[in-house]
């Protein structure tokens, strides 16, 4: 009875606020089961994100016990006279408040009191079903069990499958598998009016489509089925440097051309990124270098002060021949161009090489370093233009100085689905440039978020002042007006979507996308 008190109060208070016109009596026949809370705690806790940039307080915050309960709480913001806005959050990993709202619910998907909805692993179909809250580490977990994994990560796996889905979901996996929303069977959806709808390539395509890569903009996604393959147990892990980008950029995408090839004649996993610092390579991502193998720029004979490392892994099982694992790495090998004497290379688990960001982060956690602002900034850059986006940004608005690390490898744009909302440019070949960076308070301007901030404005504009056609990833705009000129040609699609799933404009207001048809939704920032 006290628990029903407590949904009481919390539901009428969220009324009383936004001006429902429900009777109260009626909310029990309501029957939210999961908690809707207006706990200053929980409250705090959404409104920021591991960006730290913004930050805007919601009316409430509902922790789901089903998918039922996030269906009743959209049938009620649709349906009422003045309605309110619903914003789905994972683990909190946007950076710019994407998951946030100041005159609405945050639905927290991801967390303590989420649903006990289990992963479901079918061993002989080779997919499994999750939660949409699930994080990522987590079904790795459990697929484990079974001998099998998925397909196509993350760097970092502390994210959930709703969060990573909504948008794409890339790591060194996709110039092979395609991104994570290329590898989804099935989902179970609750649109903006409220309605649960399970759809696939065959059953509620256009909604499927749609809230792959939407951005939350049509569906909160509560079930997702993601392919599996069997899993390996050991990683061959090897990185390579070069000072030239273009035999950098061009070793790189002959790797990628092998998608199609057996397995034996392919990595698994390609990446790379830049290095613009003097002295130690050394940071979050490139620790694999020191303290065993400490490698100075100077000491590689680099022509510049800037350097490329190429990142790649192979695959094996326990008790595969080590000679024949040898004999496949070095039969690729002997193709690059890197620097002779840069090769570093270790083997160890499967699940350590995906977990390793997490590992570097725990690290980072203990010196203070972690609860930090992020104003990251990742672009997608045509291969026509690489090697201008190379001399702008990496030679030249860069300097020698980074606060984190930047990210480049290419992708085959036939894995991707153009049926998605996503947007990437329109060439076969394309660039994730990520620029990880995080800002620090120790006095050196160079780090500080102002000028962090301001080297990504410049990034942008040099972009656009080249006619280099970037597209966001993780895309961060404030006026419609910047919307359409992302999406392109995709923005009667998405309008019509947008129209069709969620025509309140209730769902993630966060983004800016659209204006919500019910009321202002004001923001404020740090």
């Amino acid at each position: 009875m006290a628990a029903k008190l407590l949904l009481l109060f919390a539901i009428c208070r969220l009324i009383t606020i936004v001006g429902l016109t429900l009777n109260p009596t009626d909310l029990f026949r309501f029957g939210i089961h999961g908690q809707l809370t207006t706990d200053a705690h929980d409250l705090k806790t959404v409104s920021v994100d591991f960006g730290k940039l913004t930050r805007s307080e919601p009316l409430a915050v509902l922790h789901p016990s089903s998918a039922s309960d996030v269906a009743k709480l959209l049938r009620l913001a649709y349906e009422s006279a003045p309605g309110f806005s619903v914003s789905a959050r994972g683990h909190g990993h946007s950076i710019n408040g994407q998951a946030q709202t100041s005159n609405g619910v945050v639905v927290q998907m991801s967390g303590s009191g989420r649903s006990s909805t289990p992963v479901v692993v079918y061993e002989k179909l080779m997919y499994v079903d999750v939660w949409g809250g699930e994080l990522w580490i987590d079904v790795l977990r459990s697929t484990l069990k079974y001998g099998l994994a998925p397909k196509s990560w993350t760097d970092y796996l502390y994210l959930s499958v709703g969060g990573t889905l909504s948008n794409a979901g890339i790591s060194g996996q996709a110039f092979n598998h395609g991104p994570q929303i290329s590898n989804v069977h099935e989902l179970d959806v609750v649109t903006g009016r409220g309605d649960i709808l399970t759809c696939s390539m065959d059953q509620n395509p256009e909604l499927f489509h749609s809230v792959l890569g939407g951005l939350g903009q049509f569906g909160i996604i509560t079930r997702a089925r993601i392919a599996l393959e069997p899993s390996p147990q050991m990683v061959r892990w090897i990185r390579v440097l070069y000072s030239n980008f273009s035999a950098f950029t061009h070793d790189q995408e002959y790797l990628i051309s092998l998608h199609d090839q057996p397995q034996s004649q392919k990595f698994d996993y390609i990446e790379g990124f830049v290095i613009v610092d003097e002295g130690l390579i050394n940071n979050w991502r490139s620790s694999f270098f020191s303290p065993n193998n400490p490698v100075k720029i100077t000491s590689l004979g680099a022509g510049g002060n800037v350097l490329y490392c190429l990142e790649i892994t192979k695959n094996y099982h326990d008790g595969a021949n080590p000679e024949a694992i040898n004999q496949e790495v070095e039969a690729l090998l002997k193709k690059l161009n890197y620097i002779p004497a840069s090769m570093f290379t270790t083997d160890l688990p499967y699940v350590d090489f995906l977990d390793r960001v997490h590992t570097a982060e725990l690290k980072l956690r203990s010196k203070g370093m972690w609860e930090v602002p992020h104003p990251w900034l990742n672009l997608f850059v045509p291969k026509s233009r690489i090697d201008d986006f190379d001399k702008g940004v990496f030679k030249g608005i860069l300097g020698n100085k980074t606060s984190g690390p930047i990210l480049i490898y290419p992708m085959n744009k036939n894995k991707w689905d153009e049926r998605s909302s996503v947007v990437t440019p329109n060439e076969d070949v394309f660039y994730l440039v990520a620029l990880l960076r995080s800002a620090l308070d120790n006095g050196e301007e160079t780090l500080t978020l102002k000028h962090l901030s301001d080297e990504n404005r410049k990034i942008l504009n040099f972009c656009k002042e080249s006619k280099i056609e970037v597209k966001q990833y993780l895309p961060h705009y404030t006026t419609q007006k910047e919307w359409m000129d992302h999406y392109g040609d995709k923005w009667s699609q998405i309008s019509r979507r947008k129209l069709e799933f969620d025509p309140r404009h209730i769902l993630a207001t966060g983004q800016r996308i659209f204006e919500p048809s019910f009321g202002s939704d004001p923001r404020s920032s740090w």
